[in-house]
């Protein structure tokens, strides 16, 4: 289990003791109706859906734990339902902007160039995650530098692969990092990506290098590192690619998980029917070919007339 996991799931049940204080009961004798009032709290705090169902989640753990060993008999957690999470839109690059972002260490020249874009072609062309790339060690990567061994979430181990601009960067980036470890550090490091100071690089550091560049770019100022993860999978979906194997290249344990790249597609066609037919452009144009004044006619379309007329009511 992550760290990071690890953590948020201790946050989760320091949240409810302080809850439980409040109430006057122990977290091991709280009933459901305990249970739903911490999740009317947490909501009226204005939590996130998905972190109220990682508390429940945490909760649901923790009373199997207590039935497991005889602490209570049964658990209350389990009766109470998942709140309704929206399903957003993941940000995620067009290809050709991708294709930009990437070119920006090398343009912008504002931190170390090499390993800027070693770290974002890492993360785009294998579709990584920021902790699965910071872990990557020297040894993890074939002689080919064409693909790695990487440990996911649960410990579940994938090869992943690197594009041949991937597989370039990796390999300028190295001489530099071998200088640098040679210059500025004490001690042997195994990760692949190290920061200025010759130690493995933060999860901190890669997201600040990350938005770092974003900054530099009017296009690309929403973009963090799990948007080159987002643009990996969306651009392997619309160039045909079975949602089966995307799910296995990312990792994911539920193939729902991997689905939501089908909805950006979508959506990318919405766009394109919204910019490209006219009755999406609202145009002025009927079935018989003939261009119109507006208004509505036989056929119930919607004319500039009214269109304008709405607006200002």
């Amino acid at each position: 289990m992550a760290e990071q996991t690890l953590k948020a799931y201790c946050h989760d049940l320091v949240d409810f003791n302080a809850f439980c204080a409040n109430l006057g009961v122990s977290p091991e004798n709280a009933e459901e109706e305990d249970l739903r009032l911490f999740i009317g709290d947490m909501s009226l705090e204005s939590k996130a859906a998905l972190s109220i169902n990682r508390a429940l989640s945490t909760l649901r753990g923790f009373y199997r734990y207590l039935v497991r060993f005889g602490y209570r008999k049964d658990n209350p957690a389990e009766s109470v339902r998942n709140v309704r999470a929206p399903r957003n839109i993941p940000i995620f690059l067009w290809e050709d902007e991708m294709a930009e972002f990437a070119s920006l260490p090398q343009k912008q020249g504002i931190l170390w160039a090499a390993r800027d874009q070693a770290l974002i072609l890492v993360l785009y062309t294998a579709g990584l995650r920021i902790g699965e790339a910071l872990a990557l060690q020297l040894g993890d990567i074939k002689a080919d530098y064409h693909e790695a061994r990487v440990i996911g979430k649960g410990d579940k181990e994938r090869t992943v692969f690197f594009s041949e601009e991937g597989r370039q960067a990796i390999l300028a980036y190295l001489p530099e990092r071998a200088a640098k470890l040679h210059k500025d550090s004490d001690v042997e490091v195994d990760e692949l990506f190290i920061s200025m100071r010759g130690r493995p690089l933060s999860t901190v550091g890669a997201w600040w290098i990350i938005t770092e560049y974003a900054k530099t770019s009017k296009n690309h100022q929403n973009v963090h590192p799990h948007s080159l993860r987002h643009s990996y999978a969306t651009h392997l979906i619309n160039n045909g690619c079975d949602i089966r194997v995307v799910q296995e290249l990312l990792g994911h344990k539920n193939l729902s998980t991997t689905q939501v790249y089908t909805h950006t597609n979508i959506e990318h066609l919405k766009d394109v029917y919204k910019n490209a037919h006219p009755h999406g452009r609202h145009s002025r144009f009927n079935p018989s070919g003939q261009q119109t004044d507006g208004g509505v006619d036989e056929e119930g379309l919607l004319g500039e007339k009214k269109m304008r007329s709405e607006k200002n009511e």
